[in-house]
């Protein structure tokens, strides 16, 4: 990662194609250690063991032949531990687990975030994009985490909840799915021109930078409306109607549709190709 200038210090899910991982453990087989870039990342103790690794790691390559070669934080201890949970606990998806941990941990509310995930996801329905089971994964992390910065000062929440996310010790999540889920929380707070990190927007595809964009887009409305407190967002449906974005609001909330939440549907609108429009509800 290091000698490749990689812009996500994260080495859980860190993936590479299988014949860079071979150049680089001949590499560290046949140079002298102390002579590569950055090798000071590697505990001195290590050291002498890299060769020795590089080509169990190099046999395994020629031997296996695989696509790519993709790290592990984690490794016999956290298997042991794993095995000691009830297997209704197995089953649980590691990403939303820790999502739900930070959310508890971290948020103004944390029962919001479920209602927010649950928002989104009829919202998304609604619009006829199409929506992978990945994707409505991740949402739904992004959903739980989308308020975990609420403590800094409103001009430097944006970055710290990107920062969280992008460095938070989660498993079950790529690469491509931290940078969005750190990216639509950005979004969120900073709104649609966010400047973080264009290395760590590289790795996302250009349809998940989309999906992220509509998003923060999607949750910058959430929040002026419910200023995450939840009771609020299952009276208050955004869905796509042929060519219409519609917030609906309940008569006792009609007040809430000002400016400043047009201006944040007006915003997702464009997106989307669909003119917004705030009703109430009869």
């Amino acid at each position: 990662m290091l000698q490749r200038s990689y812009p996500l210090n994260v080495m859980h899910n860190y993936e590479i194609p299988a014949r860079d991982a071979e150049d680089f453990a001949e590499l560290i087989e046949r140079v002298d250690i102390d002579s590569l870039n950055a090798v000071d990342a590697i505990s001195a103790q290590r050291r002498p063991l890299l060769a020795y690794g590089a080509i169990v790691l190099d046999e395994i390559i020629k031997r296996g032949k695989p696509r790519a070669i993709v790290m592990s934080a984690a490794g016999v201890r956290e298997g042991l531990l794993y095995e000691q949970l009830a297997p209704g606990d197995r089953r649980d998806d590691p990403l939303i687990a820790g999502a739900t941990e930070f959310n508890i941990l971290r948020s103004r509310a944390p029962a919001h975030a479920p209602e927010l995930g649950d928002w989104m996801d009829e919202f998304f329905a609604s619009t006829g994009l199409e929506d992978t089971e990945y994707e409505a994964r991740l949402r739904r992390a992004a959903c739980l985490l989308s308020d975990i910065a609420w403590r800094a000062h409103p001009d430097y929440r944006g970055v710290q909840a990107f920062d969280i996310v992008a460095n938070a010790n989660f498993t079950g999540l790529d690469h491509a799915g931290r940078a969005f889920v750190a990216l639509a929380i950005a979004i969120r707070h900073i709104g649609l021109n966010e400047s973080v990190s264009p290395q760590i927007r590289a790795l996302v595809s250009a349809r998940l930078l989309d999906r992220a964009r509509i998003l923060g887009a999607a949750m910058r409305v959430a929040y002026i409306l419910s200023a995450a407190m939840p009771g609020v967002l299952r009276r208050a449906p955004l869905r796509v109607r042929r060519k219409e974005l519609v917030l609906t609001l309940p008569p006792d909330l009609e007040a809430l549709g000002g400016e400043r939440v047009a201006n944040r549907m007006k915003a997702l609108g464009k997106l989307i190709g669909r003119e917004p429009r705030i009703e109430t509800a009869s």
